[in-house]
């Protein structure tokens, strides 16, 4: 008898990650190639940065970004316009059983690492970094 394989909440399942990098990969193709019927949309350069899909893959949270960061509520209501239209596509290109419904946010990450990279060109910040480089160079003698 096969083991029911019951997920403790820690992440996500394998295959989540599969069908979210492989409707991550499919969505940015459609939108590269522009196969969507709407100008406004295939005029837009849209990152699709990560895909995240529900336990039961109903439901699929699309992160994306603008190119350049401008017009990131004119891409989401571009994307959420097209929704029908890139769930077909999505069906067109895959094999899964049912098209998940998609769900477009707008993916922090990029402003995150631009907080980041500010962070640490901050004058005090390197001075507290290079402090304890060398401390843990000097514990290592």
């Amino acid at each position: 008898m096969a083991k029911n394989r019951h997920h403790d909440g820690a992440g996500p399942s394998q295959r989540q990650l599969r069908v979210g990098e492989l409707i991550r990969r499919t969505l940015s193709a459609v939108l590269a190639r522009g196969d969507v019927h709407d100008p406004e949309l295939n005029a837009m350069s849209i990152t699709v940065g990560e895909v995240r899909t529900s336990p039961d893959l109903k439901v699929a949270t699309v992160y994306v970004m603008p190119l350049g960061g401008a017009g990131r509520e004119d891409a989401i209501t571009a994307l959420k316009r097209n929704r029908g239209e890139l769930r077909r596509a999505l069906m067109k290109d895959m094999t899964l059983k049912y098209a998940p419904d998609l769900r477009f946010v707008i993916d922090e990450t990029f402003d995150r690492m631009d907080d980041t990279r500010r962070l640490f060109s901050d004058e005090r910040v390197r001075r507290d970094v290079e402090a304890d480089r060398d401390d843990d160079e000097g514990d290592a003698e």
